[in-house]
Formats: C-alpha cells, sequence, structure tokens
C-alpha cells in the first residue's frame, strides 16, 4: 500500500469519531446504511471503516484477503461525507489476533485530547460481544452504538453484556421526533464507572455478508451451467460488485 494512503487514514483530527470495526467481507449496502444512521444521530465528525486482519472469534478467518477487502472497503465509502477508512485493525507482522480493545486504546491515544472515540458495531456483532477480549473494558474506552434491526427486543440486546456490567435502566428514546431514533442508557461496572450506550433501533437493514457470498456463488454456478446469471438484488455499491467480478472473488 503506498504511503500516502496510510497517511490519508491515520490523519484523523475530527472531535466525534467512530471506530466501526469488521471483516468486510465483503464490505455492502447494509454495513453504508449503519453508518450514516450513526453519523446522522450522534452528530459524527467521522466513521473509521476499519477491516479487521484476524478475529480471534473467527480462526479460519475471512474468505477474502485484507488487501481486497481494504480495496474494496475504499471503494465502497468514496465519497461518502465523513466516512474514512483506517489501518488500525490491520494483520500484525506476529500473527497475532486483533483485539478491539488494544486497538482502540491505541487509536484514542492518537486522537486529539478533546475528541470523543466511539465504538460502532451491528447487532450481530453484539449478540458476540460478551465472547469478547476484555468486553467488560470497551465502552470506558469508546463507548458503543449498535445498530438494531427491526423487531429486535432491546432487553435481548441487553443480555448480550459481559458480566460485570449493568444496565441503570431500559434505553430511553432520546429523539423521538427525529427520523432515525436514537435511545440511550447508562452502563456500569462494579467499580461504579458510567458508560453510555447508544442503540439505533429498528434500521431497515437486513443485508448480511454471508448472504451475499452466498448470492455471488451462485451466480457463478448459473452462469457455468446456463450461461447467464439470474437477477440480482441490489446489495453492494457498484464499485464494489464490479471488484469482486473483476478479481474473481466468492466463487
Amino acid at each position: 500500500m503506498d504511503q500516502g494512503a496510510q497517511q490519508s487514514a491515520q490523519n484523523i483530527n475530527a472531535r466525534r469519531v467512530a471506530f466501526f470495526g469488521g471483516s468486510f467481507d465483503p464490505p455492502h449496502l447494509g454495513h453504508l446504511g449503519v453508518a450514516r444512521a450513526a453519523r446522522a444521530a450522534l452528530g459524527l465528525d467521522t466513521v473509521l471503516f476499519a477491516p479487521v486482519g484476524a478475529q480471534p472469534l473467527k480462526p479460519r478467518g475471512a474468505s477474502a484477503g485484507f488487501e481486497d477487502r481494504l480495496a474494496m472497503t475504499r471503494l465502497a465509502i468514496a465519497g461518502e461525507p465523513g466516512f474514512d477508512f483506517s489501518l488500525a485493525d490491520a494483520p500484525k507482522s506476529s500473527g497475532a489476533p486483533n483485539y478491539t480493545l488494544e486497538t482502540l486504546l491505541t487509536l484514542r491515544a492518537k486522537l486529539p485530547p478533546d475528541s470523543t472515540l466511539f465504538c460502532l458495531m451491528g447487532a450481530d456483532a453484539f449478540a458476540a460481544f460478551r465472547h469478547w477480549h476484555r468486553a467488560a473494558e470497551i465502552p470506558f474506552v469508546a463507548p458503543l452504538i449498535v445498530a438494531s434491526r427491526p423487531g429486535q427486543r432491546l432487553d435481548d440486546l441487553m443480555a448480550a453484556l459481559p458480566k460485570g456490567l449493568a444496565v441503570d435502566s431500559l434505553p430511553q428514546s432520546d429523539q423521538p421526533a427525529k427520523e432515525i431514533e436514537l435511545r440511550s442508557c447508562v452502563l456500569r461496572n462494579p467499580a461504579g464507572e458510567q458508560a453510555p450506550l447508544y442503540l439505533l433501533p429498528g434500521l431497515e437493514i437486513e443485508i448480511s455478508a454471508s448472504e451475499i457470498r452466498e448470492q455471488m456463488q451462485i451466480r457463478e454456478q448459473a452462469r457455468a451451467f446456463a450461461g447467464a446469471p439470474p437477477p440480482e438484488r441490489a446489495l453492494l455499491p457498484i464499485p464494489v460488485s464490479e471488484y469482486i467480478r473483476a478479481h474473481g472473488l466468492y466463487r
């Protein structure tokens, strides 16, 4: 990767920054929808899309390599105001897994002192949150923003919290009159520290990366046996879809 690209991704001077980590295998319209909702609801200056090198909870790794996932992420967010990519979760030379807590601590140390760092994730990632490395410490380094799905019960989401964290009350609506609803509550740890937890309930986003990879395989099979692929749902930004075809990914 060229040095200029690395520098552009790291020079973040915004005051309200959300770290959005994940496999991005591939980055799809659901990821963009979650990030746009968070940006609007919490007045974020920057959302950092950070493809992960090695996820501890996914020992088999991603289907596409890191460089391809990073390239697709850059294409997906190109021209989107307030969106940038980050190498904060890039593969480590040692081959060690990437832990979100360590990444957030490193990233926060590089931000201006008056900045606020958030950790943005979808409901599927939050469902496994209790299993993350030192998960109970993460909200106190970077408050969580969790995008839930239509019909998902908020008290079920609370059940995903790691042991040792308590919720003072179920989330209350902060912006009932706005198009994007934002709810918040307060998390408390055994030491008495408090951290906000923000929820974006009911986002109409039902796309999953596994669904996209499966669809790409079906299309390739149809092309091979029938000569023409089946109709395609709009699941990906066009540049990402073109990149996948050009590089023969997910076949």
